[in-house]
């Protein structure tokens, strides 16, 4: 197939994932259950493709646990997320090193 469908269909399908909300959802939602069902759908759906790539990234469970400890540590205390992210990468790889 040509790459201009694949493009085409990715354009319609990506258009219809954003339209259909609209369409659906013509009044404001009043359901509590509801509405905070769909305030965390992202934060849900980040986390669960996150999570596992953390543990497989390193190929060793114990360099992505050390890894994951600092950075929830450093996160706790509000640092910066480049500081998180350096302190996390240092801290698998020298676990690693020690492997």
């Amino acid at each position: 197939m040509s790459t201009a469908v694949y493009i085409a269909v990715m354009a319609g399908v990506t258009y219809l994932i954003r339209m259909l909300p609209f369409t659906f959802f013509r009044r404001e939602i009043k359901s509590g259950f509801l509405r905070s069902f769909l305030y965390y759908i992202p934060y849900a759906v980040l986390a669960a493709m996150t999570i596992p790539a953390i543990f497989y990234s390193t190929g060793s469970i114990i360099t992505a646990a050390a890894g994951t400890a600092v950075a929830l540590i450093l996160a706790w205390f509000d640092l910066p997320l480049i500081a998180v992210a350096l302190a996390a990468a240092a801290a698998a790889f020298v676990t690693g090193s020690f492997l």
